[in-house]
């Protein structure tokens, strides 16, 4: 501690500045509630984490199966299915369809990567997860209406000056075992 008139080192419990009579603050006591409100909120944020890694195995795996339908009904490889009403055959897809799918994969790909970044980096509480978390949650706004809840609750832990400070209060340390 310092005193606040002219900056000297101050003893821990010294009541006066000795070379300029100042009184010495009082020490600040804790806020009460504080360390509950912590263990809360880590709480909320590592669930988050998790529901975000489970969010992106969930996208990927619908996506691989919807990709894979998708490719197969526009190169028509559903045989008698394909010649109802409406199929002729293979859809005229040469010109633009491989480049439609590839594009789609990329975009599978990107959505399941950012997902799983951002539930890494919030499990780990680190403050590029959280920035991640709050990219990926306006992404997922219009995945309704689970990626629309997910995305909701993400902005609304992560976001605020409340919140922001409790994000950057938790402290890591690095625990073994199942109590973690």
């Amino acid at each position: 501690m310092y005193c606040s008139g002219c900056g000297l080192a101050l003893a821990p419990g010294q009541g006066f500045c000795p070379q300029c009579g100042r009184p010495a603050a009082p020490p600040v006591p804790p806020v009460p509630g504080l360390q509950f409100e912590l263990e809360s909120y880590a709480g909320k944020v590592k669930v988050l984490g998790i529901l975000w890694v489970v969010w992106a195995a969930l996208s990927l795996a619908l996506g691989v199966v919807g990709l894979t339908v998708l490719r197969a009904f526009m190169f028509g490889h559903f045989g008698p299915f394909m010649n109802g009403p409406w199929g002729r055959g293979p859809m005229p897809f040469e010109m633009f369809g491989p480049a439609l799918l590839h594009f789609a994969w990329v975009i599978l790909a990107i959505r399941t990567g950012l997902a799983l970044v951002a539930g890494w980096g919030l499990m780990e509480r680190t403050q590029w997860g959280r920035v991640v978390a709050i990219v990926a949650a306006i992404f997922n706004l219009v995945k309704f209406p689970f990626g629309t809840a997910l995305g909701v609750w993400t902005l609304v832990v992560l976001l605020g000056y409340r919140n922001s400070t409790l994000f950057d209060q938790l402290t890591w340390t690095p625990q073994s075992g199942p109590s973690r």
